[in-house]
Protein backbone atom coordinates (compact mmCIF):
# COMPACT_ATOMS: atom_id res chain seq x y z
CA UNK A 1 0.00 0.00 0.00
CA UNK A 2 1.19 3.39 -0.99
CA UNK A 3 1.94 5.25 2.20
CA UNK A 4 0.41 9.00 1.62
CA UNK A 5 -2.54 9.37 3.11
CA UNK A 6 -4.12 11.42 0.17
CA UNK A 7 -4.87 8.03 -2.00
CA UNK A 8 -6.28 6.25 1.18
CA UNK A 9 -9.29 8.41 1.25
CA UNK A 10 -12.30 5.52 0.24
CA UNK A 11 -14.18 4.32 2.92
CA UNK A 12 -13.68 0.05 4.13
CA UNK A 13 -17.34 -0.25 2.42
CA UNK A 14 -15.89 1.08 -0.95
CA UNK A 15 -13.03 -0.50 -0.71
CA UNK A 16 -14.88 -3.95 0.15
CA UNK A 17 -17.41 -3.07 -2.81
CA UNK A 18 -14.46 -2.54 -5.22
CA UNK A 19 -12.65 -6.01 -3.93
CA UNK A 20 -16.58 -7.79 -4.27
CA UNK A 21 -17.08 -6.37 -7.72
CA UNK A 22 -13.33 -7.63 -8.90
CA UNK A 23 -13.59 -11.18 -7.61
CA UNK A 24 -9.88 -12.14 -8.24
CA UNK A 25 -6.59 -11.30 -6.94
CA UNK A 26 -3.48 -12.71 -5.15
CA UNK A 27 -3.45 -14.96 -2.26
CA UNK A 28 -0.66 -14.63 -0.17
CA UNK A 29 0.39 -16.53 3.16
CA UNK A 30 4.16 -16.87 4.77
CA UNK A 31 5.46 -20.49 4.40
CA UNK A 32 8.40 -22.14 5.77
CA UNK A 33 11.03 -21.65 3.08
CA UNK A 34 9.04 -17.79 2.40
CA UNK A 35 6.33 -16.13 1.02
CA UNK A 36 3.57 -18.50 -0.99
CA UNK A 37 1.36 -16.69 -3.38
CA UNK A 38 -1.48 -18.14 -5.89
CA UNK A 39 -4.21 -15.95 -8.20
CA UNK A 40 -7.17 -17.05 -7.24
CA UNK A 41 -10.75 -15.84 -7.84
CA UNK A 42 -13.18 -15.80 -4.79
CA UNK A 43 -16.73 -14.75 -2.95
CA UNK A 44 -16.47 -12.03 -0.77
CA UNK A 45 -19.90 -12.34 1.23
CA UNK A 46 -22.01 -9.18 1.74
CA UNK A 47 -20.54 -7.87 4.84
CA UNK A 48 -17.18 -8.64 4.28
CA UNK A 49 -16.15 -10.13 6.47
CA UNK A 50 -15.21 -13.69 4.54
CA UNK A 51 -14.19 -14.76 1.35
CA UNK A 52 -14.66 -17.82 -0.24
CA UNK A 53 -12.25 -19.90 -2.44
CA UNK A 54 -10.45 -23.42 -3.95
CA UNK A 55 -7.42 -24.17 -4.01
CA UNK A 56 -5.77 -27.72 -5.81
CA UNK A 57 -4.61 -29.89 -3.12
CA UNK A 58 -1.23 -29.56 -4.39
CA UNK A 59 -1.30 -25.71 -4.06
CA UNK A 60 1.37 -24.50 -1.68
CA UNK A 61 -0.69 -23.18 0.29
CA UNK A 62 -3.30 -26.04 0.40
CA UNK A 63 -0.22 -28.24 1.34
CA UNK A 64 0.89 -25.69 4.38
CA UNK A 65 -2.90 -25.26 5.61
CA UNK A 66 -3.08 -28.78 6.91
CA UNK A 67 -3.70 -29.11 10.27
CA UNK A 68 -3.62 -25.47 10.80
CA UNK A 69 -4.68 -21.53 9.89
CA UNK A 70 -2.37 -19.28 7.90
CA UNK A 71 -2.24 -15.34 8.56
CA UNK A 72 -3.52 -13.84 4.87
CA UNK A 73 -3.33 -11.45 2.27
CA UNK A 74 -5.77 -11.24 -0.86
CA UNK A 75 -4.11 -8.25 -2.86
CA UNK A 76 -6.67 -7.01 -5.47
CA UNK A 77 -5.74 -5.02 -8.45
CA UNK A 78 -8.02 -2.69 -10.45
CA UNK A 79 -7.10 -0.90 -13.83
CA UNK A 80 -2.86 0.87 -13.94
CA UNK A 81 -1.55 2.83 -16.11
CA UNK A 82 2.34 4.48 -16.13
CA UNK A 83 1.70 7.99 -16.12
CA UNK A 84 4.32 10.52 -17.96
CA UNK A 85 5.19 13.86 -16.51
CA UNK A 86 4.96 15.68 -20.10
CA UNK A 87 1.04 14.55 -19.11
CA UNK A 88 0.71 17.02 -16.69
CA UNK A 89 1.72 20.02 -18.78
CA UNK A 90 3.51 21.86 -15.76
CA UNK A 91 6.74 21.70 -15.17
CA UNK A 92 9.44 19.88 -12.62
CA UNK A 93 7.43 16.99 -12.98
CA UNK A 94 8.62 13.29 -12.48
CA UNK A 95 6.91 10.05 -13.94
CA UNK A 96 5.01 7.98 -11.41
CA UNK A 97 2.45 4.58 -12.14
CA UNK A 98 -1.39 5.37 -11.38
CA UNK A 99 -3.32 2.28 -9.72
CA UNK A 100 -6.23 0.87 -7.81
CA UNK A 101 -5.46 -1.81 -5.57
CA UNK A 102 -7.32 -3.34 -2.35
CA UNK A 103 -5.83 -5.52 0.46
CA UNK A 104 -7.99 -7.89 2.36
CA UNK A 105 -6.20 -8.78 5.52
CA UNK A 106 -7.13 -12.00 7.33
CA UNK A 107 -6.91 -15.51 8.24
CA UNK A 108 -7.25 -18.65 5.44
CA UNK A 109 -8.34 -21.96 6.79
CA UNK A 110 -9.60 -24.80 5.00
CA UNK A 111 -12.92 -26.36 5.14
CA UNK A 112 -14.80 -29.26 5.07
CA UNK A 113 -15.11 -31.30 1.89
CA UNK A 114 -18.76 -31.26 2.08
CA UNK A 115 -18.63 -27.39 1.29
CA UNK A 116 -17.12 -27.88 -1.86
CA UNK A 117 -19.62 -27.69 -4.19
CA UNK A 118 -22.29 -24.91 -2.76
CA UNK A 119 -19.11 -22.78 -2.83
CA UNK A 120 -18.15 -23.78 -6.77
CA UNK A 121 -21.83 -23.28 -7.75
CA UNK A 122 -21.74 -19.36 -5.53
CA UNK A 123 -18.62 -18.54 -7.50
CA UNK A 124 -19.98 -19.89 -11.37
CA UNK A 125 -23.09 -18.09 -10.11
CA UNK A 126 -21.35 -14.97 -9.56
CA UNK A 127 -19.73 -14.81 -12.55
CA UNK A 128 -22.17 -15.89 -14.90
CA UNK A 129 -24.58 -13.51 -14.06
CA UNK A 130 -22.58 -10.81 -15.24
CA UNK A 131 -22.49 -12.35 -18.88
CA UNK A 132 -26.65 -11.62 -19.20
CA UNK A 133 -28.70 -12.76 -21.06
CA UNK A 134 -26.01 -15.12 -21.86
CA UNK A 135 -27.90 -18.63 -19.73
CA UNK A 136 -26.17 -19.33 -17.07
CA UNK A 137 -23.56 -22.25 -17.03
CA UNK A 138 -24.18 -24.28 -14.31
CA UNK A 139 -22.24 -27.56 -12.87
CA UNK A 140 -25.69 -29.85 -13.80
CA UNK A 141 -24.20 -29.70 -16.95
CA UNK A 142 -21.61 -31.76 -16.31
CA UNK A 143 -21.55 -35.22 -16.18
CA UNK A 144 -21.79 -36.89 -12.50
CA UNK A 145 -18.37 -38.55 -12.73
CA UNK A 146 -16.16 -36.38 -14.31
CA UNK A 147 -17.32 -33.48 -11.66
CA UNK A 148 -16.84 -35.88 -9.09
CA UNK A 149 -13.17 -36.35 -10.63
CA UNK A 150 -11.90 -32.97 -10.77
CA UNK A 151 -13.55 -32.05 -7.36
CA UNK A 152 -11.60 -34.42 -6.01
CA UNK A 153 -8.35 -32.36 -6.96
CA UNK A 154 -9.54 -29.15 -4.85
CA UNK A 155 -10.46 -28.13 -1.87
CA UNK A 156 -12.44 -25.38 -0.08
CA UNK A 157 -10.44 -22.98 1.87
CA UNK A 158 -12.29 -19.73 3.44
CA UNK A 159 -10.41 -16.01 4.26
CA UNK A 160 -12.02 -14.76 7.80
CA UNK A 161 -11.68 -10.35 7.17
CA UNK A 162 -9.74 -9.07 9.54
CA UNK A 163 -8.71 -5.69 7.97
CA UNK A 164 -9.30 -3.46 4.80
CA UNK A 165 -7.27 -1.36 2.86
CA UNK A 166 -7.30 0.59 -0.45
CA UNK A 167 -4.68 2.57 -2.58
CA UNK A 168 -6.67 4.63 -4.90
CA UNK A 169 -3.63 6.58 -6.31
CA UNK A 170 -5.03 8.63 -8.73
CA UNK A 171 -3.17 11.95 -9.21
CA UNK A 172 -5.27 13.62 -6.15
CA UNK A 173 -2.08 15.58 -5.40
CA UNK A 174 -2.14 17.27 -8.55
CA UNK A 175 -4.86 20.44 -9.33
CA UNK A 176 -8.04 19.73 -11.11
CA UNK A 177 -6.78 20.60 -14.43
CA UNK A 178 -3.19 18.85 -14.59
CA UNK A 179 -5.13 15.51 -12.86
CA UNK A 180 -7.63 16.18 -16.13
CA UNK A 181 -5.20 16.26 -18.32
CA UNK A 182 -3.03 13.49 -17.22
CA UNK A 183 -6.77 11.49 -17.36
CA UNK A 184 -6.59 12.15 -21.00
CA UNK A 185 -3.54 10.81 -21.86
CA UNK A 186 -3.83 7.58 -20.08
CA UNK A 187 -6.76 6.84 -21.92
CA UNK A 188 -5.14 7.78 -24.92
CA UNK A 189 -1.63 6.45 -24.73
CA UNK A 190 -1.53 4.82 -21.46
CA UNK A 191 0.89 1.81 -20.47
CA UNK A 192 -0.72 -1.06 -18.32
CA UNK A 193 -4.58 -2.14 -18.27
CA UNK A 194 -8.02 -1.06 -18.34
CA UNK A 195 -6.97 2.16 -19.43
CA UNK A 196 -10.20 4.06 -20.09
CA UNK A 197 -11.68 2.67 -16.41
CA UNK A 198 -8.92 3.97 -14.59
CA UNK A 199 -9.28 7.55 -16.53
CA UNK A 200 -12.65 7.77 -15.56
CA UNK A 201 -11.28 6.89 -11.67
CA UNK A 202 -8.85 9.59 -12.55
CA UNK A 203 -11.51 12.59 -13.69
CA UNK A 204 -13.89 11.32 -10.55
CA UNK A 205 -10.73 11.72 -8.02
Amino acid sequence: MHPNPVFHTESDTANLAYARARGFGTLTVCGGDGPLLSHVPFVLDETGVTAALHLLRSNPIARALRGTDLPCKIAVTGPHSYVSPDWYGIDDQVPTWNYVAVHLTGTLSLRPQEELRALLDRQSAQFEERLAPKTPWTADKMTGDTLERMMRSIVPCRVTVTGVDGTWKLNQNKPDEVRLRAADAVEAHGIGTDLAALAILMREA
